[in-house]
């Protein structure tokens, strides 16, 4: 067995063992404002640092291509109240025109 199934198999364990402790969790840990807020608030934030990382990074580096700017363009509609569509082809159409305008 290789060490890549060996990391597969430990991550696969741990990620078992911390979804079973979270139900373990006593509701009234859970039912505190602080770690309310937390909770509420940790999707965003986790969503919002994928996003990044996949707009401005290309393996290990840092990028400044089309994605970022429909990302841009994402953002901008999604501030002006655009349909969810409107905003996911806007973003498209922005960054294939840059990419057929030769910015990559």
């Amino acid at each position: 067995m290789s060490v890549l199934w060996i990391a597969v198999i430990a991550a696969s364990a741990v990620s078992f063992a911390q979804k079973w402790l979270g139900y373990q969790t006593p509701p009234e840990l859970l039912e505190r404002p602080r770690i309310a807020r937390i909770t509420t608030l940790l999707p965003i934030a986790l969503l919002g640092a994928l996003v990044a990382v996949q707009a401005a990074t290309s393996g290990t580096e840092i990028v400044l291509d089309a994605r970022l700017a429909g990302l841009g363009v994402a953002v901008a509609l999604l501030c002006a109240r655009a349909p969810f569509l409107v905003v996911v082809i806007g973003a498209a159409a922005a960054a294939a025109a840059l990419r057929a305008l030769g910015w990559s």
